[in-house]
């Protein structure tokens, strides 16, 4: 049996920034993690719209992925054991599926799952600006366990390439989930 401690479920939605959902596979591999992907159909056309990448890469990079469709997959169980679950990039709709329990689909179930279990379940928001049902539906996952993590990027570190900003993400949302990394130079004072 797969250590489950190093074991990950990851959403990637039709927001804009599916190349975070992309970078985040690689990394998760390259540490040695297994993934286990979900990609809506929107963010399937995405990665046509937006990278120069094709969803082989997607796939090439995911220990296991489903189709969104699939409710009778793995991950939508809680008897399956994760270390949790990110959903990246996180659209509006898909934070409104998880903040009201609506699993009429693999990605929205699978978060589900992850705060009904209990484990960490990352969003990583991608839409600016907010208004204020954006923002309810955000306190409403944050209370009930989910992180929310927009895409924010820091610039104390001196960031020389998209590259640099996309891993400052992503290592924070490896933080969330206590994996070591140097994805980027950590802030020690000025």
């Amino acid at each position: 049996m797969a250590d489950s401690s190093k074991r990950l479920v990851v959403g990637i939605s039709g927001a804009s920034g599916v190349i975070y959902g992309l970078e985040m596979l690689r990394v998760l591999n390259a540490l040695g993690y297994e993934s286990h992907v979900v990609l809506t159909e929107r963010a399937r056309k995405n990665f046509l719209l937006e990278t120069d990448h094709s969803l082989k890469e997607v796939e090439a990079a995911a220990s296991r992925i489903y189709g969104d469709e699939d409710l009778a997959a793995p991950i939508s169980s809680g008897s399956f054991i994760t270390g949790g679950m990110v959903v990246i990039p996180c659209s509006i709709k898909s934070l409104s599926g998880i903040a009201h329990s609506y699993n009429a689909n693999l990605l929205v179930r699978a978060a589900d799952v992850t705060l009904k279990e209990r484990r960490t379940l990352v969003l990583v928001v991608r839409e600016t600006p907010l208004h204020r049902g954006h923002l309810e539906l955000m306190l409403s996952a944050a209370s009930q366990g989910a992180v929310i993590l927009p895409p924010v990027p820091a610039f104390y570190y001196n960031p020389k390439t998209i590259q640099d900003l996309i891993h400052h993400t992503i290592g924070k949302v490896l933080d969330c989930f206590s994996i070591p990394h140097e994805l980027f130079r950590r802030w020690e004072g000025g």
